[in-house]
């Protein structure tokens, strides 16, 4: 039988066919068992396939197998269906939501730190998304579920949600325009002493396709900072964006080479300058498992009404904690000329490419930056 009609005539329907039986055809005789399924099911891709033989869900005469078994022909498969992730990425899920505004043309939440903004490769649900979906059903006729900018999975704070498609194209024309106004507080390693702003084009890292970085044709990136409060080796800011690039405030900071507290991504690596701090810090560091990073305020034009309107939260919690640990530490003077800094050398800082992040023009490779 040549290849082409190895197709089973039985679908692999997880819904339809919760288990399947089959008989390894004597054409495909010499092939890994992974490339016999693939050729006798070619509407899943070889690599799901692979997925389910290393998970127990195919068994060749019964008896678990490799994708890299060898079939001769006459050996009888069962395979057990698994639904493909990415079919669930766009179905309602009850996941509760702090909600801080809503009307029936937008919606403002508080979104907390481990929560995905919007389905992609490793979380196909379990979203934002998902819990709009649930909260708000016709949000299902909304490109994105009316998402518009989004948060990294670590940063908490404010966001914005439109529930029409006339809000969905203000919001997305306010965000091109610069209008919205987003207010951040963030912890940063080092002491900064003076407050300024952050004029550095971001680009996706010429290596590290997930990372980002500082790149000459990079996207126009402007972060203003406003230092709050200096401790013995952190300092606290305040942080204003003009745009919306991927990772920017983090991207930014170790630019300054003051790097997200927390950040396992643009941290400080293993350079963490333990005998600066006592215990009491060290162990709320250590504690703190997230970028130290909260989107606090949030501004824009009302898409119905044209009014501005404008919302600011408390900050989280856990980096309300840490920064009562950093209070306890000696405070620095300018007397004390300027404190302990990290020494910058190659190597020390993970390389980055340059918090929140815009979809610019609607483009889906933005998609991918969370």
């Amino acid at each position: 039988m040549p290849k082409k009609e190895l197709a089973a005539k039985t679908p692999l329907n997880p819904l339809l066919n919760p288990s399947v039986k089959l008989i390894i055809p004597m054409s495909a005789g010499g092939e890994r068992l992974d490339v016999a399924l693939q050729q006798m099911f070619p509407a899943h891709s070889r690599s799901r396939l692979q997925t389910w033989i290393k998970a127990g869900f195919v068994t060749l005469n019964q008896v678990s197998a490799s994708p890299k078994t060898k079939v001769w022909g006459g050996e009888q498969v069962d395979i057990k269906p698994q639904a493909n992730p990415q079919e669930q990425a766009f179905l309602p899920e009850n996941i509760p939501l702090n909600i801080v505004y809503e009307d029936d043309t937008i919606l403002v939440v508080n979104k907390p730190a481990g929560l995905v903004v919007h389905p992609a490769a490793g979380n196909w649900s379990g979203t934002l998304l998902n819990a709009l979906l649930h909260h708000v059903p016709q949000l299902s006729d909304i490109p994105r579920a009316g998402i518009v900018h989004r948060l990294d999975k670590d940063t908490s704070g404010l966001l914005v949600v439109a529930k029409t498609l006339e809000a969905q194209t203000s919001l997305v024309r306010q965000l091109q325009a610069r209008t919205v106004k987003r207010e951040y507080r963030a912890i940063v390693w080092g002491q900064l002493w003076r407050n300024g702003t952050i004029n550095q084009p971001i680009g996706r890292h010429s290596h590290a396709r997930t990372k980002m970085a500082i790149s000459r044709t990079g996207k126009p990136a402007i972060t203003h900072y406003e230092v709050l409060e200096r401790f013995s080796v952190h300092t606290y800011l305040r942080c204003q964006l003009e745009t919306g690039r991927t990772h920017q405030i983090r991207v930014h900071m170790q630019f300054l080479k003051a790097p997200m507290l927390g950040d396992p991504v643009y941290g400080i690596g293993n350079i963490i300058p333990h005998k600066h701090m006592t215990q009491t810090l060290r162990d709320a560091v250590s504690d703190f498992n997230r970028q130290a990073l909260h989107a606090v305020k949030l501004g824009l034009i009302h898409p119905k009404t044209d009014e501005f309107m404008e919302w600011q939260i408390e900050l989280a919690e856990d980096m309300k904690l840490l920064l009562e640990a950093m209070r306890y530490e000696d405070t620095p003077t300018d007397d004390d000329g300027e404190g302990f800094n990290f020494v910058y050398q190659d190597g020390d800082y993970y390389e980055g490419e340059a918090d929140d992040e815009d979809f610019d023009d609607y483009d889906d490779e933005e998609l991918d930056g969370d």
